[in-house]
């Protein structure tokens, strides 16, 4: 927990938080919120600033807008951890609120990172001071606030959407920092191309503070002594820079919503039949570490969701991958995971079976645990004969083309059809049989009513 009214830069601080900007005029990216006539932009213009909820990828400047409003407003800054603080905390900082009001009437805004960390009581504590104005609230979050903000908190806070910083954004960045004297690397003297700074942004992944890192890493192998002064440039070069970003990982969180993002891109491209972006996508989660056999049990499921008997060797395509990934492993068996993924996204597409499960599904809640018909029923006892097991059953195989006139489903829902192919792949065939044979029970079924009759 910190509190701050004034910026102030710690010379021995990381590189990315002697950066930090102190106003609009120094900062890079979201435009969309800090432009000219933009939400953030006017709420400083107006010197009022609500209860803001910022959602982000890592790196994107919740925290440094945040200080940015504060600074603006002339409010107290309290920076708060939901990771190393909890309740107790929480209530000395309202307790000091209510006293500093009292005594100077100012602001208090409480800045909250990695308010997702905070479980429901810690919420609910927090509630009441921000329904009542005691502290603006702006919390900063790389998780969906849907899934981890309180209904209530979320309602009272306006959320603001933070993009991941694109290239050219993080090499402006870069380049201030390289040439900046008073807080950054000028006084190291160092030079850099264009294109190493866009090697340091691309490593980056839309991460300034990552990048800042990267960099800072880079000039300390070139300059291992700050005091020492050159007259000559030292350049930071492609090779000092890979040395530094290995090991690089993509923005990836197994257990968070990037997760459900990029598998729900691969189920969707493999469903409009793009191979391209479903491939993308697939390599997107494997070079991010997903595990492959989440992958595998994917596409199987999607074998049946979006394609089922459309091409019935889907399935097995989807199955047998997953089998050839087990056998062979990374990264010789990530291949069989592009092949399944070709095969199924280049396959014909059916939702016959999905929408057939959904039907099933919900004509068993409407009508229960109907019972089965007795000529369907086994007869392995004398009783059960006697009852009616069994009675009237047709055996299809004795039967010409093994087709019967024969009721499969109880009687109150008798006729009813929930399998409809499509006419798409094989199962524009099985379409085409299921009609022909119909047309023959519908024929044999009036023969017998005829005779009956």
């Amino acid at each position: 927990m910190k509190k701050n009214n004034k910026k102030e830069k710690d010379p021995s601080a990381p590189l990315a938080e002697r950066m930090r900007p102190v106003s609009l005029d120094d900062f890079f990216g979201q435009e969309h919120l800090v432009g000219k006539g933009r939400l953030l932009h006017e709420l400083i213009s107006n010197g009022t600033i609500p209860s803001l909820l910022l959602w982000g990828p890592p790196g994107t400047g919740k925290t440094t807008l945040a200080s940015i409003l504060a600074h603006n407003i002339q409010a107290d800054f309290i920076f708060f951890s939901a990771v190393l603080s909890g309740v107790k905390e929480l209530r000395k900082i309202v307790q000091e609120t209510k006293e500093n009001k009292k005594q100077e009437n100012r602001q208090t805004l409480l800045f909250v990172d990695e308010i997702h960390r905070f479980n429901k009581s810690q919420q609910d504590a927090l509630l009441p001071h921000v329904e009542s104005g005691l502290l603006t609230l702006i919390g900063a979050t790389t998780e969906n606030p849907s899934f981890e903000v309180i209904a209530p908190l979320l309602s009272r806070c306006q959320l603001l959407l933070l993009q991941p910083l694109d290239i050219q954004k993080i090499v402006n960045i870069i380049m201030r920092a390289l040439q900046d004297e008073n807080q950054g690397l000028g006084t190291y003297n160092l030079h850099m191309e264009t294109e190493v700074a866009e090697l340091i942004a691309q490593a980056a992944d839309g991460d300034c503070r990552r990048a800042l890192n990267y960099l800072e890493t880079a000039a300390l192998l070139i300059k291992q002594d700050k005091q020492e002064k050159e007259t000559i440039p030292q350049k930071i070069t492609r090779q000092t820079v890979l040395e530094v970003i290995q090991g690089q990982t993509l923005r990836y969180d197994r257990a968070g919503e990037e997760h459900y993002n990029l598998i729900s891109a691969l189920h969707k491209s493999l469903r409009d039949s793009d191979p391209d972006g479903a491939c993308y996508w697939l390599g997107r989660m494997l070079v991010s570490g997903e595990d492959p056999l989440y992958i595998a049990r994917r596409l199987i499921r999607f074998a049946s969701e979006d394609i089922g008997v459309s091409d019935p060797r889907s399935l097995e395509i989807a199955i047998t991958c997953r089998q050839a990934y087990e056998m062979l492993g990374s990264p010789e068996g990530e291949l069989a995971l592009y092949q399944a993924t070709v095969y199924l996204a280049t396959a014909p597409k059916s939702n016959a079976l999905y929408l057939t499960e959904k039907k099933i599904k919900k004509e068993i809640r409407c009508s229960g645990s109907l019972p089965v018909p007795l000529h369907l029923r086994n007869a392995p006892t004398g009783l059960m004969k006697e009852i009616g097991y069994g009675q009237g059953y047709q055996y299809a195989h004795d039967a010409e083309d093994s087709l019967v006139v024969q009721e499969h489903l109880p009687d109150t829902i008798a006729g009813k059809r929930f399998y409809h192919p499509t006419e798409k792949g094989y199962e524009a065939v099985i379409g085409d049989r299921l009609r022909k044979w119909r047309t023959i029970l519908q024929q044999r079924a009036q023969q017998q009513r005829k005779k009956q009759g």
